[in-house]
């Protein structure tokens, strides 16, 4: 497995979303679970499939209309490397949202 070489929003929004879903889900849940296109969650579904975070199969549901179905599920070291980097962010983000160690709020006006 490689290690993502650019983690972005979109990128952990779908591997937030993956970690989610109960069991191997189809792109179109993604898309609707991360609110972002079609043109950047599939793309980013198949840079993780190349880098081995992720396989993909095709549904065999045979009762079911409509065009099939592309499921994708976490390998092994993807869905430990998936939870590391969307625990990264969580830490991030609380992170910055922690007012800073001996900043306290002045009613004196700020002089220019």
């Amino acid at each position: 497995m490689e290690p993502i070489k650019r983690v972005t929003a979109p990128t952990l929004d779908v591997l937030d979303a993956l970690l989610a879903a109960d069991g191997p889900t189809w792109g179109l849940l993604v898309i609707k679970a991360t609110g972002r296109q079609a043109g950047t969650v599939y793309p980013i579904l198949e840079r993780l499939e190349q880098l081995d975070w992720i396989r993909s199969s095709w549904d065999d549901d045979a009762e079911r209309s409509g065009p099939r179905r592309r499921l994708y599920e976490f390998t092994a070291d993807g869905l430990v490397a998936a939870q590391d980097l969307v625990a990264a962010r969580v830490d991030a983000t609380r992170a910055a949202a922690r007012p800073t160690a001996g900043a306290r709020p002045t009613t004196r006006p700020v002089a220019s």
